[in-house]
């Protein structure tokens, strides 16, 4: 419920003016009720991206387990789903962008796609390639590179569709994070 709230009142008055006291007021629950699970309205939209973290981790789980059937690359498998899930949600986008809460979103969006990158690394560790390149600047290289491409694309009005959109930046980041074969 509070949840659902905070979701309704971010389209209605943008996130910055939201308080503690208008979500319960939404939500019809009691200040005791929402502090005895949230510690602020950025703790509750944060602990909101559980939802999206359990769906990228079932798409990669999907695309690794693919690519182990099938021999092909599925490299960065929760791409397109993130896309999706963004162009789903591009009014959110709009109302948080700018302010704090664009700040904890994005955040923590990042947060969910660097576990979700080192994931996928430590899943392919066996192709080793000559140039050891360390892993946290692999994942800071793909989530700043994915990061930036999802708010262009955003910013853009997401007029690509995701699939192409998935497409151009698998293209390009797994160039980059792929053994290679010398």
């Amino acid at each position: 419920m509070l949840q659902h709230a905070l979701s309704s009142l971010i389209l209605k008055k943008g996130y910055e003016s939201i308080t503690v006291q208008d979500i319960c007021d939404a939500a019809n629950v009691g200040r005791s009720t929402f502090y005895a699970h949230y510690t602020s309205k950025d703790d509750l939209k944060r602990k909101g991206f559980e939802k999206l973290r359990k769906l990228l981790v079932d798409r990669q789980k999907e695309a690794l387990a693919a690519a182990a059937a099938d021999n092909k690359d599925r490299s960065l498998g929760f791409s397109l789903a993130m896309f999706e899930h963004a162009r789903d949600h591009v009014d959110r986008y709009r109302a948080l962008v700018g302010g704090r809460g664009g700040a904890v979103s994005l955040g923590s969006i990042s947060r969910i796609l660097s576990d979700l990158v080192r994931n996928e690394l430590a899943a392919t560790a066996g192709k080793k390639s000559a140039d050891v390149i360390p892993r946290e600047f692999i994942v800071h290289y793909v989530v700043g590179a994915y990061m930036a491409v999802l708010t262009w694309w955003l910013d853009g009005g997401a007029r690509l569709p995701p699939q192409r959109i998935d497409a151009m930046f698998r293209r390009l980041a797994t160039a980059g994070i792929l053994p290679s074969d010398t």
